[in-house]
């Protein structure tokens, strides 16, 4: 009988930490999401732009936060500054070669920080070419929505030099490059917790 009762005080706490670091899982919401950057341009300026086609999960594990995982694909063809002919330009072999590179993706590797304000570190690929980045990164909240989905949100930000993902085209004029080399990147992020497959999700 002791024997018995250790037994299952051995396996109520493993079954209580693989609970904690596996986490609840929350599939990003593109309609309320964005991913945006911005761009220096001639030197005086920028160009600010927006990718509207990404999909991504979250594994927010609230009561073990840096157990927390980010995985997030964007379609390099949704690309959108607002102006057709640099777009398509954006998309041929001088930039993004979206018909050979269709996706860029992030896996995070590792979380540091507070709940409220953290790092989240992971590897960014574009073009093939994966690089670590660091997201200094903002929890926003949970709140439950009108049909009883529980939503969570996040604010992250981050630059890259482009060069480093053989974005290598430029022009040149009397001030300077026509395009700077670090790209600033801002998600705004909501995200949906995923229903067990057992429960309805009202209001879909």
């Amino acid at each position: 009988m002791h024997k018995l009762c250790k037994l299952l005080i051995l396996f109520t706490s493993i079954f209580t930490v693989t609970i904690v670091q596996a986490g609840d899982l929350y599939q990003i919401d593109p309609v309320h999401s964005s991913v945006s950057f911005e761009v220096p341009h001639l030197v005086i300026s920028s160009v600010e732009g927006k990718f509207t086609d990404f999909n991504g999960t979250i594994e927010f594990a609230d009561n073990n936060f840096e157990s927390s995982k980010v995985e997030a694909a964007i379609k390099t063809q949704s690309i959108n500054t607002n102006n057709e002919k640099r777009d398509n330009h954006l998309r041929s072999k001088d930039f993004f070669e979206v018909s050979k590179f269709s996706t860029m993706n992030f896996i995070s590797q590792k979380i540091v920080g507070k709940k409220d304000n953290f790092v989240m570190i992971g590897h960014l690929t574009i073009k093939g070419v994966k690089k670590s980045v660091k997201f200094d990164t903002k929890y926003l909240g949970s709140v439950t929505d009108g049909y009883g989905n529980l939503k969570v949100a996040f604010l992250a930000k981050t630059k890259i030099n482009r060069k480093d993902y053989g974005l290598m085209w430029n022009s040149m004029v009397e001030a300077g490059p026509v395009v700077g080399d670090e790209i600033e990147i801002t998600l705004k992020i909501q995200a949906a917790k995923v229903m067990p497959k057992n429960k309805k999700v009202v209001g879909k």
